[in-house]
């Protein structure tokens, strides 16, 4: 049996509109609810169990070069191996269409030394039907064999709820069901996610579980939720940057669960802050073109409702006794360091003043740990500035000693990834931290305001719930 319709519009809509759920399931409720990997144990040999697989990645020269993810990946596929099942990785590389996996499907048959073909024209989007070649490809494979599907992104399909609303819901079950139902019937009925970063609304990886008849989490992605992603929960100091305020939501929802007692902030999300903080001590501060209409199709734009939101959550913070650290100086456009901050200004990085600021109160925060029982843990997202341009990335660069600094004196430091990662790679070491998660968004979704799509579909789909 393949997904209902009906079933297939009522998944789009819960995704579509994440915050619908009512009450809303936390973390913990979702990864109950999934079983792992170890569960499919009686899945027969030569069963076909397809893999949404880790493989956005850039393989360089060598082994061990931009293969993170498909590394990520091996003990789930080793497993399959083992037990003698077809497994076919899926996924996609990157946000263009037109790019291909078979530089990926090369690398990560070196990394389990065998031969992984890539099936190209696995979909014929016309009649949304999967190929006879990919089916027969699949039908073909010996038992313990591993196959890749070309890019999924390739198709439209894949694509189509990325900028869908909860209005669109109906209109789109019927293709999207017709492509849960053919990758069901002519690939396989067995569903293991092992894309820890797989955070988009693909259809592959949100709609097709639930035509499965079972699914399941691979070894690593649900080890980094059931380990270091719930610790992060426990986190008592958050440092927080970037560029888009919607990450306010996020430290809102971080804030709510009662453990922060810290707050670091930076970038755009710090403006909102700072604007606020200002006008509840019955002061004003210029955000410089971050506040100009005439910049308000521009990423660093911050909305009123924004500043709004922001001092609602200062108001509240503050009440509670939770310590908000804020920039005090700021790196402007052409590399001048400023208390202040212009009608005709952009911040491009916190200042030295900040930074120092910055590294007394994460002495404070640490002797204050010491003071206290119990294991802290810290919790780091973001860059402060555009650290890729050298003239704005001291503040980053700075900062990220402090997060070694905290190891050191006994802290679970975590990171995000994406930026964060990327700032630990180029200023740090990785035994100064406890953790790098390899997928900054999945991270946020899990922490923050909205649940992970695909922890919401595996849901639905365990127990034939999405037929």
């Amino acid at each position: 049996m393949s997904a209902s319709e009906q079933t297939i519009a009522k998944a789009c809509r819960a995704l579509l509109e994440p915050n619908s759920e009512k009450p809303r399931l936390s973390l913990e409720e979702y990864l109950a609810a999934i079983p792992r990997l170890e569960s499919l144990a009686d899945v027969p040999r030569g069963t076909a169990v397809l893999v949404r697989g880790d493989v956005d990645a850039k393989p360089g020269p060598n082994v061990g070069d931009g293969d993170l993810r498909l590394r990520s990946m091996t003990d789930t596929l080793d497993y399959g191996r083992r037990l003698g099942w077809k497994q076919i990785v899926f996924g996609h590389i990157g946000r263009k269409h037109e790019g291909s996996l078979r530089a990926v499907a090369g690398r990560l048959g070196e990394l389990v030394k065998t031969e992984v073909p890539l099936i190209v024209d696995w979909l014929d989007e016309s009649s949304m039907t999967v190929t006879d070649q990919a089916a027969n490809a699949v039908a073909e494979a010996p038992a313990g064999s591993l196959l890749m599907l070309e890019n999924t992104r390739r198709y439209e399909i894949e694509r189509v709820l990325w900028k869908a609303t909860p209005a669109d819901a109906q209109k789109l079950a019927q293709p999207l069901a017709k492509l849960a139902g053919t990758m069901a019937e002519r690939l396989g009925r067995v569903y293991v996610n092992e894309a820890l970063s797989a955070g988009s609304l693909d259809a592959s990886t949100t709609i097709v579980p639930l035509a499965m008849d079972r699914v399941a989490l691979g070894k690593y992605v649900a080890g980094q939720f059931d380990g270091p992603m719930l610790r992060c929960l426990a986190a008592q100091l958050v440092v927080f940057s970037g560029l888009k305020t919607d990450k306010l939501d996020d430290l809102q929802a971080m804030i709510d669960r009662g453990a922060i007692r810290w707050v670091f902030t930076a970038g755009s999300l710090a403006m909102a802050l700072k604007k606020a903080a200002a006008e509840l001590d019955g002061r004003d501060f210029c955000l410089g073109v971050a506040e100009s209409p005439e910049h308000k199709d521009k990423p660093y734009y911050i909305e009123r409702a924004r500043i709004e939101q922001a001092r609602r959550m200062l108001a509240d913070g503050r009440g509670k006794g939770i310590r908000f650290v804020l920039p005090i100086d700021f790196v402007l456009q052409d590399g001048r360091a400023s208390d202040t901050i212009g009608p005709g200004d952009q911040q491009f990085d916190i200042g030295p003043k900040t930074s120092e600021l910055f590294e007394q109160k994460i002495g404070e925060f640490i002797a204050e740990q010491k003071a206290s029982r119990g294991q802290p843990v810290a919790f780091y997202n973001g860059v402060f500035g555009m650290f890729e341009d050298p003239r704005f990335e001291s503040g980053t660069r700075r900062f990220v000693a402090q997060l070694k600094r905290l190891k050191d004196a006994g802290v679970e430091v975590y990171v995000g990834g994406g930026e964060g990662g990327a700032a630990v790679d180029r200023y740090g070491q990785a035994d100064w931290i406890t953790h790098c998660f390899t997928a900054g968004g999945t991270v946020l979704n899990a922490l923050g305001s909205n649940p992970v799509p695909y922890l919401q579909t595996l849901k639905m789909a365990v127990g034939g719930g999405g037929r």
